[in-house]
């Protein structure tokens, strides 16, 4: 008779959610949470457990430093919203990833070929007093060159 195989290990069995005050800081945009929380004011249908503010609130963050207005971020997640919402926070989070928007290029430096150029200055014509665009004082097209 073969000796018994031993039993695979047990996996590691998940620890609860810890409470906010126990997890690492993260760099959040300091206004992401407060636009989570007063959705409820717009409709009471985005009233939102602080679990889930904490955990949308990166998201936001991340809408918010690619340069999106907060009233654009307020408007993508509150308009259109499905008229059955079982879970609110669902619905947000898919809306802030699904449409999370690109980051901006960096804007090209300012360039002397993008300045508007300025016009000639106005001068008077040496031959016939007509006033006439140039960057120098002299004869306007019209008139002969000037002996030399």
């Amino acid at each position: 008779m073969p000796p018994p195989t031993p039993a695979p290990p047990l996996a590691p069995v998940p620890e609860p959610d810890a409470p906010a005050e126990l997890l690492p800081p993260q760099r959040l945009h300091p206004g992401a949470a407060d636009l989570l929380a007063g959705l409820r004011r717009h409709d009471p249908r985005l009233l939102l457990a602080q679990r889930d503010v904490r955990r949308l609130a990166p998201s936001v963050s991340a809408w918010l430093e690619r340069g999106v207005d907060p009233d654009a971020v307020w408007r993508i997640l509150s308009s259109g919203l499905p008229e059955d919402m079982r879970r609110p926070a669902s619905v947000l989070a898919y809306r802030l990833t699904a449409l999370l928007p690109p980051h901006l290029p960096p804007a090209p430096p300012p360039s002397a070929a993008r300045r508007p150029r300025r016009p000639d200055p106005l001068q008077n014509c040496d031959g016939c007093d007509r006033a006439f665009r140039a960057p120098a004082p002299g004869r306007c097209g019209d008139c002969p060159p000037a002996a030399a």
